[in-house]
């Protein structure tokens, strides 16, 4: 992409704000800083995508860069390991690796959701699609790598409907794989696709292709539509589930910044994350620093069902929240997640 296209992105994103800050100015926005805290990851590993809490409300459970899913223990203070998503994954070669040409090997967990009924752990692995593990852990077993003959190359992100079992995920392109997933935005890609599991039959469904980096994914509180992130064109999009109902497609939502995961809270609200907006863009030897003069720094907006604007969390640009995957609301807490910092963040209630 010529540099022209990139300074016309920015230049759009940057008037796009400024309608986005006058559409905000009246509801809530929290301090990120405030009653935040971290949670460090083990040595040298970082990237805590996605949280999930057990059926117990034990956790949080993260997938990290060396291809591990980790559980919290708060008794202890510590992490301990809980499941990997490569049955070929070397430990001695991949614990605390950080090296991405690796990520193939060792896997790279995403998304994660507990199934409320079964206990059972659902992930979204980059390279090793929709995979499966009991609540005891160990090696996740592969449910799906494929829909209508045409491989996963990014499985990102998923949700569950409890009722049947059905899980609801992500795979961003069918062209680029997570490690240079910027490919995805510069190139313009619409391959991405919204696919559904059904575990009666074991079968994968296209829901919807040509999208253009589809990433989180959530259902509502009554399991009658879907929210879809689509990271490119800054917007979430409303689906409505059930037979001939994929079609019904809303914007359910425009965005000054990229959105990331989507999750859902006890009251049926949606936190969806912010994940750029500040920082770098990068690709290939170029590098632009993106120095738009944001009048707030967001870096998440929770949304009711409706599609109106309930909160905003501030990062006040502060580094602790500079890279913010998702947020998952806990017993009244915010889990912050990130696809690149050593930590998970804590946000007190």
């Amino acid at each position: 992409m010529k540099l022209s296209t990139i300074c016309s992105l920015l230049f759009f994103l940057f008037q796009f704000d400024l309608a986005f800050v006058l559409s905000y100015e009246a509801v809530l926005i929290r301090d990120g800083l405030k009653s935040y805290s971290q949670v460090e990851l083990p040595h040298s590993v970082f990237g805590s995508e996605s949280a999930a809490f057990d059926c117990h409300g034990k956790g949080p459970y993260v997938g990290v860069s060396d291809g591990r899913i980790l559980k919290w223990q708060e008794t202890k203070r510590e992490w301990i390991n809980f499941a990997v998503t490569s049955p070929r994954r070397d430990k001695k070669l991949c614990d605390g690796l950080t090296n991405e040409n690796m990520e193939s090997m060792c896997g790279r967990p995403l998304g994660l959701k507990f199934n409320t009924v079964t206990c059972d752990l659902y992930i979204a692995d980059a390279y090793f699609g929709l995979l499966v593990v009991g609540p005891g852990g160990g090696v996740a077993k592969q449910l799906a790598t494929s829909a209508e003959g045409v491989p996963f190359r990014f499985t990102n992100a998923l949700d569950i409907d409890p009722k049947t079992g059905e899980v609801y995920f992500t795979d961003s392109s069918i062209l680029f794989q997570r490690r240079v997933y910027i490919s995805i935005i510069l190139s313009g890609d619409r391959t991405g696709r919204l696919l559904k599991y059904v575990p009666s039959t074991q079968s994968v469904y296209v829901l919807l292709k040509g999208l253009a980096f589809p990433n989180g994914v959530a259902l509502s509180k009554d399991n009658n539509f879907i929210l879809l992130a689509e990271s490119t064109t800054l917007k979430i999009l409303k689906i409505q589930v059930g037979d001939s109902k994929t079609n019904n497609i809303e914007t359910f939502a425009e965005l000054p910044r990229s959105p990331d995961n989507i999750k859902r809270n006890a009251k049926g609200e949606f936190w969806v994350a912010l994940n750029s907006g500040r920082g770098k863009i990068q690709r290939l030897e170029n590098e632009i620093e993106t120095t738009l003069p944001w009048t707030a720094d967001p870096v998440a907006i929770k949304f009711d069902e409706e599609g109106n604007i309930i909160e905003v969390l501030d990062g006040d640009y502060g580094q602790q929240l500079n890279s913010v995957s998702e947020v998952e609301e806990h017993e009244g807490s915010l889990w912050i997640g990130s696809a690149v910092q050593p930590y998970i963040g804590v946000i007190k209630a």
